[in-house]
């Protein structure tokens, strides 16, 4: 008989420390988690456009005569829409497509700019140029003399433009954004994509828009390595022979041609003679990514796509303020419903509720936290809509497993036994009802567009930090608590006395500890 008791004894005892295990190591790890975010600079949650303000422009883009829309070109163009909205110089802009397959949109978002200038800056599209350099030289070059041995200025060259050539700075980042607009018919002072060098151009003879097709290649014999080939269409290929016989035989740099896209030069290959079969081959240097970069933007840098002006939605940082406040209000005001309906109902028991949903609390905080600094999330309206839900979600894991506990007791179980035997029943249920959410989460997700995917992937988190909180913070402190004589014996204000049970027959002594 004693044996029987030391192991009845026993097993309580080991549950008891595993379950003091559990909630210490979560305690670790949310303070080890608050340390790195502190580390890596995350002290304040990124918000969307529709809580800090700004403006937000959809683009639907549109095939052209003779061409379709493509997810290539989609792609290639909001590439070259971000260069453009980079060079407004505001921080956490965003471009990105969204949708599927053709039906693709392009949204912009810009905080603090007005939709007027950045209908302006992206509204038109890319143009590709090919334009003979006239000067090449150091990227900070003070004036053309530097450049030049000559004492007069090259042919082409004006006074007001080797003015120009001198106050251009092409190592100053600000430089290197892009997005000129400038007429192909003038010549032009411009950077290379890397900043190291600079030029004077002249006006362009060939246009993007004059190319049929381009590919990237490697030279199958090795000493080549990876080129770029581009084939014109009949206009194309009388100008680009035109341009290429005219420069051939003159003097370094006169006789380079730079390919241009969107104000900074991608190439300016030396033309060591006239090209006059539609087609040519550009090396020098290149990996296979470079390459296929190179082929890209001379395929699509006069994208065969026009765009048709979609919703443009400006937000004042007032109105994102008193959305952020209505959101955060109507959370808090969620809590504490839920709070209160758990003190109410279950008594004590509600502290678990009050402590777990704090804990889930701070588990999403620190998500939204370091979500942002890993992979860029911002917190939406939507997404506080999200977390509000999910409010919902962890009190239902909560009423399931507290319901479950207290129909063992009713049956006649001890605390201690009713604590494991109600767990076992209850988490089958919680985990379909979290795994029915989860997938409603992803399908939105991944079929939605705009502000309701950032209510599923709000949903989609807090659900997963509902289960982790459930098994690793929940179920130990009910473990822990079951073994303290407040609500083993029943008192009238745990939650478990016979009142409580819906027992009035039952005496409270039947739910204390046996020795």
């Amino acid at each position: 008989m004693s044996a029987i008791n030391s192991s009845q004894s026993s097993k309580p005892a080991k549950t008891s420390g595993k379950s003091a295990k559990s909630i210490a190591i979560l305690a670790v790890v949310l303070i080890a988690f608050s340390a790195l975010a502190v580390l890596q600079g995350a002290t304040k949650v990124k918000l969307g456009l529709d809580l800090r303000g700004g403006t937000s422009v959809t683009l639907t883009p549109r095939a052209t005569e003779g061409s379709k829309v493509t997810t290539e070109a989609i792609d290639q163009a909001v590439s070259i829409i971000r260069q453009r909205v980079n060079s407004l110089g505001v921080a956490e802009s965003e471009v990105a497509a969204q949708g599927s397959g053709t039906n693709k949109q392009i949204v912009i978002s810009v905080p603090g700019q007005t939709g007027e200038k950045i209908i302006q800056l992206v509204g038109q599209t890319a143009e590709l140029r090919f334009r003979q350099v006239l000067v090449a030289g150091s990227p900070n070059a003070a004036s053309l003399s530097t450049d030049t041995t000559s004492a007069t200025l090259p042919a082409g060259v004006t006074q007001d433009l080797s003015s120009k050539y001198g106050a251009l700075d092409c190592t100053k980042s600000k430089n290197l954004q892009g997005g000129s607009t400038e007429s192909p018919d003038v010549a032009v002072i411009s950077c290379d994509r890397t900043g190291t060098q600079k030029f004077i151009l002249a006006p362009a003879q060939v246009l993007g828009s004059m190319i049929s097709t381009a590919s990237a290649a490697i030279d199958q014999q090795g000493a080549a390595g990876w080129y770029v080939t581009v084939s014109f269409n009949g206009e194309g290929t009388s100008k680009f022979g035109a341009l290429t016989t005219s420069v051939t035989g003159l003097a370094s740099p006169q006789n380079q041609v730079a390919i241009v896209l969107d104000g900074l030069v991608v190439s300016a290959p030396r033309i060591n003679e006239a090209i006059n079969g539609g087609s040519a081959q550009i090396t020098g240097s290149f990996g296979q990514e470079e390459a296929s970069n190179l082929a890209n933007v001379l395929k699509y840098g006069a994208l065969p796509l026009a765009f048709d002006q979609g919703e443009v939605l400006q937000v004042s940082p007032t109105l994102g303020a008193d959305q952020l406040h209505a959101g955060l209000l109507a959370g808090l005001l969620g809590f504490l419903l839920v709070f209160l309906y758990s003190l109410i109902y279950y008594k004590g028991l509600g502290i678990v509720t009050v402590a777990s949903l704090l804990i889930a609390s701070a588990i999403a905080y620190l998500s939204f936290l370091l979500l942002g600094e890993w992979i860029g999330f911002t917190l939406t309206l939507a997404g506080i809509a999200g977390a509000i839900v999910a409010v919902g979600i962890t009190a239902d894991s909560f009423v399931v497993y507290f319901e479950r506990l207290r129909d063992e007791v009713r049956e006649g179980r001890s605390l201690r036994s009713a604590v494991e035997t109600g767990w076992v029943k209850a988490r089958r249920t919680i985990i379909v009802a979290d795994t029915v959410s989860m997938i409603a989460s992803v399908l939105l997700y991944f079929f939605a567009v705009g502000g309701v995917r950032g209510f599923a992937f709000t949903l989609g988190l807090t659900t997963l930090i509902d289960l982790l909180v459930v098994f690793v913070f929940t179920h130990p402190l009910v473990a822990l608590l079951a073994r303290t004589p407040f609500f083993a014996n029943g008192n009238k204000l745990s939650g478990f006395s016979a009142k409580s049970l819906g027992m009035p027959n039952r005496s409270d002594d039947s739910t204390k500890l046996k020795g």
